[in-house]
This record gives structure tokens, C-alpha cells and sequence, in this order.
């Protein structure tokens, strides 16, 4: 068993949560956003402009998801060049076979891809033959194999929370703004999670309530302690910045969650915002406004399907306020009686920035 561990160290081969669960899947996040979400945003400025050449570019953006994502996580696990390039073809593989489960599939099949390639790796003297050959042999195989019921389970898992929304609206409407608002600034990757389990429709529209929540929240809440750089860090960048500061005094992070608690059934019940768009965006909230913007396309998608007639000035005024004007309004309010009483003290919220 020594001896393994030995090998698995000296292999770079690390079985831990953080790793896979957390440098995994934000890193199959931000292939996402590299692939399939700009090129949406690409595509559909293309559209809008009448310009074919970018709808052109976001096409070929798209197609590249699934390698986009396989290669981004074997990043995450630091895999030799060899086994990194090779993940390509897993991801693509992986991401058809997934269907709407793809994501998910990618992230599981790449994994073990990437950690038998990083085995092998520089152990044999025909290295270049052997390393890509393993890791797409592994890959591809275990995506035959996996991928479809992955996909299965995931879209599975995806359309209970989405039925369950349209069934419930007042009741998910919190439940999925408050946990994925949470996943947001937590060091996981809320995009993936959406993505993943393909959350979209009223589901959508309330995971993109929280996580609007959680951004624009705390760079309102902590406004007096970091200026306008945190302002833009926290709300158009992340919310995960305050992390640090959640660790040492974790009631720093209850005026965001109940302001998603608030703004989750109001998206649900009152605007009916939905999330039509890619749904990795719904768990974007507004970094670099993409949250909008897929809601934006979704629009657009309903408009073209002939399921909306037209983007009115109620849908405009919903988004707005969801996305912008309730979290910072309620987050601030329910702010100013933490710090009041006391809850929140002067700098708990400081970021270095």
C-alpha cells in the first residue's frame, strides 16, 4: 500500500474531494464558458447585427465544447502535455454520448482519462505512443460505456428540479436560489453545477436570482469597507472573494442568503424569469453579465420557436430588478441591521484588494 502511494504521489495522482470536486469542475466550468457560452454570446450578436461571419465563429465555438471542458479539467489535474492534448477527444466523445448530461459525463470520463494517462505517462520509452493511447483509449471507452447513463441520470436529476419549479414555483423558487447562490461563492463552480444538470426554464431563472444575489449583494454590502474596486470586483467578477472572510465570521453571509431567499420566489412566481438560454449562464449570476445574456438568447430562442411573441418592457424590468436592483437594495437593508447590531463589525468584510 506504501508503495502505491508512493507511485500515485510521484505520479502527481491526488484522490481528494478538493481536487475533483472543486480544481475539477470549475476548471470544466471555465472550458464551458470558453466554448459553448461565447460562442452563444458570439452567435447571437452575429444575429442580432446580421453579421454571418460571427455567427459563423460562434458555431465553431459551440462544436468545441466538449473538448473545450475535458481539456480545461485535465489543466486542473496537471497533466503532463501528452495526456492534456489527448483529452480533447475524450471530451468530444464524452459530451455526445452525454447528450444534455454531457457536462457531467465529460467531468466523470475525463477524470479517469486524465489520471491513467498521468500514470503511464513517461513511463514507457515510446511515451508519445503510449501516453495518448492510454488516455483516449480509457476515455473513450469508459464514454461508450458511462456517458449515455450519465447523461441519463443527469438530465434525469435536472428535469425533477425543473418540474418541481414549475409545479412549486413559490417553494423551489427559494430552494434552487438560495443553494445555488450558495455553490456561487462557495469555492465550487455553480456554471457547472447548471450546466451539468442542464438547469434551465423557471429552475434557471431562480438559480440566476441567487446567484445575482450573492454577487451584487456583497459588492453592495461591502461598499463602505472596499470602494468602487470591490463593487466591480465582487459584481460583474465573483463573489467568492469574500471567502475568506465567510471562513472567519460566517454570519457575513446570511444578508446575501436571505436576500436570495427573497428574490428566488419573486423571479418564480411574479416575473416568471426563465433561464432559455445556455444553461451554464444560470449559475453565471452577472459576471461579465452572461447571466443575462443567456437570458437575453433565451429570449431570442423563444421569439424564433414561436413559443414568445415578443421581449416586452415587463421582461426587461423583471430582469432588471432580479439581476440588479433587489439584491442590492435588500442586501443592503438587511446589511445595515446586521451591522447595527452588531452582527457585522467594521472590516469583517474587507477585502486585499
Amino acid at each position: 500500500m506504501e508503495k502505491l502511494k508512493t507511485f500515485l504521489k510521484r505520479k502527481n495522482v491526488e484522490i481528494s474531494a478538493k481536487r475533483y470536486g472543486i480544481d475539477a469542475l470549475g476548471a470544466m466550468a471555465q472550458g464551458l464558458f470558453a466554448s459553448l457560452l461565447i460562442g452563444t454570446i458570439i452567435s447571437t450578436i452575429g444575429e442580432q447585427a446580421g453579421i454571418a461571419l460571427l455567427v459563423t465563429i460562434g458555431t465553431y465555438a459551440k462544436a468545441a465544447t466538449g473538448p473545450a471542458m475535458a481539456i480545461a479539467i485535465g489543466f486542473a489535474l496537471q497533466c503532463p502535455s501528452l495526456v492534456l492534448f489527448s483529452l480533447a477527444a475524450v471530451g468530444a466523445a464524452a459530451n455526445e454520448l452525454g447528450g444534455a448530461g454531457g457536462p457531467l459525463a465529460v467531468l466523470i470520463v475525463a477524470i479517469f482519462a486524465a489520471e491513467a494517462g498521468k500514470i503511464v505517462s513517461k513511463e514507457t520509452k515510446i511515451d508519445i505512443i503510449v501516453t495518448p493511447f492510454v488516455t483516449i483509449f480509457v476515455g473513450i471507452g469508459l464514454a461508450l460505456w458511462w456517458a449515455p447513463a450519465i447523461g441519463k441520470v443527469a438530465s434525469a436529476v435536472g428535469n425533477a428540479i425543473m418540474w418541481a419549479t414549475e409545479l412549486q414555483p413559490f417553494f423551489m423558487g427559494i430552494v434552487v436560489s438560495v443553494l445555488v447562490g450558495i455553490a456561487l461563492t462557495l469555492p465550487i463552480s455553480s456554471a457547472a453545477i447548471c450546466a451539468a444538470l442542464g438547469l434551465t426554464g423557471l429552475a434557471g431563472g431562480a438559480a440566476l436570482a441567487g446567484c445575482c444575489a450573492q454577487m451584487v449583494g456583497f459588492a453592495v454590502l461591502s461598499f463602505r469597507e472596499n470602494k468602487w474596486g470591490g463593487l466591480f470586483a465582487q459584481g460583474i467578477g465573483t463573489s467568492m472573494l469574500q471567502m475568506g472572510n465567510i471562513v472567519k465570521r460566517p454570519v457575513i453571509w446570511l444578508p446575501a442568503i436571505l436576500t436570495s431567499a427573497i428574490t428566488g420566489p419573486i423571479a418564480t412566481c411574479v416575473f416568471r424569469l426563465k433561464m432559455d438560454g445556455a444553461a451554464v449562464a444560470a449559475g453565471m449570476g452577472t459576471c461579465g453579465l452572461v447571466g443575462q445574456i443567456g437570458v437575453y438568447t433565451g429570449w431570442l430562442s423563444d421569439i424564433a420557436d414561436g413559443t414568445k411573441q415578443a421581449v416586452t418592457a415587463f421582461d426587461w424590468i423583471g430582469l432588471i430588478l432580479i439581476c440588479f436592483i433587489l439584491p442590492g437594495v435588500l442586501t443592503w437593508a438587511i446589511g445595515l441591521v446586521f451591522r447595527k447590531i452588531g452582527a457585522i463589525r467594521e472590516n469583517d468584510l474587507k477585502l486585499d484588494l
